[in-house]
């Protein structure tokens, strides 16, 4: 298929349609089908995925597809099966926390049964397993979330969370017990604590060994954890929290981990360390379950051991250590393996890029070398020495799968089209890989392929060029993507991309500028950009966005340039960009605007403060107005501990320097916000009227730090336009 819309002829021109907010936000999503979580079957029969449905495209419904046949069918009905109850609070806080399923419905999560016969089913607070014949049973009856279900790895029991202690019961018989009872009060069992879930990418606090003999179940009291009085305010009335929040400089959760048997019984102490003030950050098994390996990361985050435990004694020992260079922080991943030889595949950015490493026997074997990033494992294939992983090796701007051959350290074959963004996941003996892919003119993709990288079949086209595709109908509207590079205040590459309307001779168009800006994000590629970019495009804008110094992908020195100075370089860089814009003879310098949200709407607010008359107005969405109110993991890891370096932290707030923002400002904030709690815009607030700064503001009665959903999302993208077409004098052409 065309890479880009087709060729117009003139009465296709006559035919452009424009988008419209009201059709961006409505079902059917005009990405097309947005398929979430695609596994193959442990037999490799099924390829199985959550697909939202096309009148309320939220909403997730379980499929299945014979990899033979090709045939499709929904295994469970969301509406049909759910009960339609409302979700704890626990439950409810935990999705907000992972980005991959925030905000959605219906079934956002299953696993599949080690005999490929069943797969269980979280569904509204309750748990369901589904067999392949379309039957559905109900296992769960008792009240209370029920947290982190899983089918242990032999299939012989299910396993979740409920009321803070951990329950185990057979599979298919017997009623689930709680195998840990002290869980109460401060103190939980087999879950994951705040900063775990929310900057670890952690959500589980229990890990099943192969052959189902043991469980690593951590235990955490969050007593010494001070408590924010979280203020939820709703449309029709207010919840009060008492939440503990671990703020930058104080305390954390008290952690331990235990090895245990199913019953809860035989229970052993793992050897942490004599030091309590750690990270537990990663927890994984050996393949014969004959070890227990434990990543321990120091409060600084500049050291991270690997323990190797014996799951018999609770006895440790540090195999190795990842240590930080000066004015650095260690980077977490998932892609440590252990192999059945023995030996591990590690991820490390020793070298100042992020490779594969094999350690075997004491010795170090660099796997991956180069001025690039490998980004996570997908597979690996041990009978035939082969790793498969996801890398920017071809460039930046693009992601795909390569795989390297053990064997012949630094050789690496890319096995998906240049062109795209790929994410991958393959079966246990990655033999096979589910890809999805999009670019700057197809939405996502999904198709089944083989270990060489050739297509097997289209698990989901989702094709633009095909008539029934719901963003067809925009196609001839929609303008490419453009990319290119400017040189930073310090001379580095910095990359941007711009959307641009059909441009008139002698024209000169407002922009709308995005940014985000903050660690650990790359926002600049080659994927899809979502139908609100061409919308804003419809409406005359110019749309940029350009990746700062700090972002991720691009090498640990260029992330590095943010220790103990956030808030300086990438207002720099991104200053540096909307320098460039007035340069084109395209853009009207005096109407860039500017809107970021989360660590984008804390540059907003420093943008402003140190570049008055640079834009024409700014929107600062749920932003970070002082480091010191948000939470220990993130923000020591960048700026140190502010009872040690003051001076840092007083640089990097928005509070100090508030009275000089000049230009006009939109403060956005959800009312309900449990991570950037609401505390920040309203000291932000206080601190601009009482310096008689004049501000725009708009609040969102029960909405957390995602303010979007059904009415919500047209209602803040309306907001925030008419700010910005009122100052900028910008009317829909």
């Amino acid at each position: 298929m065309a890479l880009g819309p087709p060729l117009m002829s003139g009465e296709a021109a006559a035919q452009i349609k424009d988008l419209t907010l009201e059709r961006v936000y409505a079902s059917p999503d005009l990405a097309g089908s947005a398929p979430l979580q695609p596994k193959l079957s442990p037999d490799g029969k099924y390829l199985t995925l959550l697909r939202n449905r096309a009148d309320e495209k939220e909403r997730y419904d379980l499929w299945a597809m014979d990899t033979a046949t090709g045939q499709w069918r929904m295994l469970v009905d969301s509406k049909k099966v759910g009960t339609g109850a409302e979700l704890s609070e626990a439950e409810k806080m935990q999705r907000e926390r992972d980005r991959s399923i925030v905000g959605k419905t219906g079934i956002v999560g299953y696993d599949w049964a080690a005999d490929g016969k069943a797969i269980l089913v979280p569904l509204d607070g309750e748990l369901y397993l589904a067999s392949l014949d379309g039957n559905v049973t109900r296992l769960t009856q008792e009240k209370g979330s029920k947290l982190n279900p899983v089918i242990s790895p032999a299939g012989g029991y299910v396993s979740y969370v409920n009321d803070q202690n951990l329950v185990v019961g057979k599979l298919g018989s017997g009623t689930p017990g709680k195998i840990t009872q002290d869980g109460t009060g401060t103190v939980h069992w087999g879950e994951a604590e705040f900063v775990a879930q929310e900057e670890m990418n952690r959500f589980t606090g229990y890990w099943w060994s192969p052959g189902d003999r043991y469980l690593a179940v951590e235990r955490y009291d969050e007593a010494p954890v001070g408590v924010v009085t979280r203020t939820a305010i709703g449309a029709s009335g207010t919840s009060t929290y008492q939440q503990r929040y671990p703020k930058a400089g104080t305390p954390n959760v008290l952690v331990d981990l235990y090895v245990m048997d199913p019953a809860g019984a035989n229970k052993v102490k793992v050897d942490l360390g004599k030091e309590a003030d750690i990270y537990l950050t990663r927890v994984d098994w050996a393949p014969d379950a004959s070890a227990l390996y434990v990543q321990r990361m120091n409060r600084e985050q500049t050291v991270l051991d690997m323990l190797k435990v014996d799951p018999a004694t609770g006895t440790s020992s540090v195999l190795f250590s990842e240590k930080s260079g000066p004015k650095s922080w260690v980077n977490l991943s998932d892609d440590f393996h252990a192999l059945d030889d023995g030996s591990l595949i590690w991820w490390s950015e020793r070298d100042g890029h992020g490779h594969l490493y094999r350690w075997k026997a004491g010795k170090w074997t660099q796997l991956t070398k180069g001025n690039w990033e490998v980004a996570e494992v997908a597979g690996i294939d041990e009978a035939k020495g082969r790793i498969f992983f996801l890398g920017n090796k071809d460039g930046v701007l693009e992601r795909h799968l390569y795989s390297a051959d053990v064997t012949k350290p630094g050789a690496v074959t890319r096995l998906t089209e240049a062109g795209w963004w790929n994410k991958v996941v393959m079966d246990g003996k990655a033999s096979r890989a589910i890809v999805t892919r999009s670019n700057t003119n197809q939405p996502s993709q999904v198709y089944l392929a083989d270990a060489s990288g050739e297509r097997i079949a289209w698990v989901e086209e989702n094709a633009v060029t095909k008539a029934e595709h719901p963003y067809h109908a925009y196609l001839a509207s929609h303008r490419e993507r453009k990319f290119g590079t400017i040189k930073g205040p310090d001379d580095s590459d910095l990359h941007w991309e711009m959307v641009t309307p059909e441009l008139e001779p002698g024209k000169r168009y407002p922009v709308f500028f995005q940014h985000y800006g903050g660690p650990h994000s790359q926002t600049v590629s080659k994927a899809w950009g979502g139908a609100l970019q061409q919308y804003l495009v419809d409406r005359g804008y110019i749309w940029f966005q350009i990746d700062n110094r700090g972002s991720a992908n691009r090498g640990k020195a260029f992330e590095d340039a943010i220790y103990h100075a956030m808030g300086s370089v990438e207002v720099e860089d991104q200053v540096a960009g909307a320098n460039y814009l007035k340069t084109l003879d395209f853009v009207d310098p005096a109407k860039i605007t500017t809107y970021g949200w989360s660590y984008g709407g804390y540059m907003t607010l420093k943008m402003l403060e140190a570049a008055p008359g640079v834009f024409a107005a700014g929107v600062a969405g749920a932003p970070v107005s002082r480091w010191e109110l948000y939470d220990t993991f993130y923000t020591e890891r960048y700026m140190g501990d502010p009872t040690k370096v003051p001076e840092a932290y007083k640089k990097s707030d928005t509070i100090g320097e508030a009275a000089k923002i000049a230009d006009p400002m939109l403060l956005i904030h959800g009312m309900s916000d449990d991570n950037v709690v609401l505390d920040n815009s309203t000291a932000m607030a206080a601190t601009l009227q009482k310096a008689k700064v004049p501000f725009e503001m708009m609040l969102y009665p029960g909405h957390t730090h995602r303010v979007s959903g059904p009415g919500i999302s047209e209602h803040l993208w309306t907001t925030i336009l008419n700010f910005l077409d009122r100052h900028t004098e910008h009317g829909k052409r």
